[in-house]
């Protein structure tokens, strides 16, 4: 009941950086088109400069914008009356969504450059641009096998979620940073007369997408570091209750209406012990990302 009645911390802040972080990466997305629209020619899949571009738009609308709406999903305090599994679900969903644009921006880049005979993988924006797809291929498939399936023992499951959130996390910094590299290394290729460091009108315009990434970023961040504004425990108790278990408790509870007082209260002690652990080791998982 307590924590039923719990309401969330600040909660007309969390709305605003919520609708913020919507707004920033709604825009971040309109600005990769408009530059690929506007000043490089707009997309086709002809293996010519305009199948590249498919590369910031993807990167951009998937690994960026739906990974962030992704990791704070679980943050969003209408959904907590929503069954974890359902959660776990949308949130695997959203995040195989931005794997496949991540694969086909790449497979993109791969073609766009074969075809016209540009050496692949030679920057630190490719390097570390295939170093994040490889490691969110891994955690979107670890997170799958680990914590999707009902297969995982709970100990394994408390021990890899410190590391599946923290590799979430660096993930998704990583991908903001590759991005960044990434548009500025095409302003410095692509931008000869005048050139990038004479300030024509795409340079600032890119520049400014570049700053709503980061915006973007830290806000997604801020919101799913911010321990008060997880999921309630309570609701994942719920949830972790065996199914056609008792409304009112554990199996041992269960069974406490018979027996001397002495096994009744050891009973007892012994249900909230494995209470409390079940709460602490889901407790972890609440800022679980892919």
């Amino acid at each position: 009941a307590v924590y039923g009645a719990r309401k969330m911390e600040d909660y007309g802040r969390f709305l605003v950086l919520l609708a913020s972080a919507l707004l920033v990466g709604f825009v971040t997305v309109i600005f990769s088109l408009v530059w690929v629209f506007h000043y490089r020619e707009g997309l086709s899949w002809d293996g010519s400069a305009r199948e590249f571009n498919w590369h910031p738009v993807l990167i951009i609308t998937g690994f960026v914008f739906i990974q962030g709406i992704a990791i704070i999903v679980y943050r969003l305090p209408w959904t907590w009356k929503c069954s974890k599994l359902l959660m776990k679900f949308i949130h695997a969903g959203l995040n195989t969504i931005a794997m496949i644009l991540a694969i086909v921006s790449m497979v993109a880049v791969f073609e766009y450059h074969n075809v016209s005979s540009i050496p692949n993988m030679y920057s630190l924006h490719s390097w570390i641009g295939l170093t994040a797809v490889i490691f969110y291929s891994l955690q979107l498939f670890l997170g799958f096998a680990v914590f999707l399936l009902p297969f995982a023992p709970v100990p394994v499951r408390a021990a890899l979620m410190p590391i599946h959130v923290y590799s979430g996390l660096t993930i998704f910094a990583t991908v903001i940073a590759t991005a960044l590299m990434g548009i500025t290394e095409k302003l410095i290729f692509s931008l000869k007369n005048p050139p990038y460091k004479a300030s024509p009108p795409e340079a600032t315009f890119v520049n400014c997408l570049g700053l709503l990434l980061v915006i973007f970023g830290a806000l997604v961040l801020w919101m799913a570091s911010r321990p008060h504004w997880k999921r309630p425990p309570e609701q994942n108790a719920k949830v972790l209750r065996p199914i056609g278990g008792p409304p009112g408790g554990t199996e041992a509870e269960s069974t406490m209406t018979d027996g001397s007082s002495a096994d009744k209260s050891e009973l007892r002690i012994n249900s909230e012990a494995a209470r409390k652990q079940t709460l602490k080791l889901d407790e972890a998982g609440q800022r679980s990302t892919m």
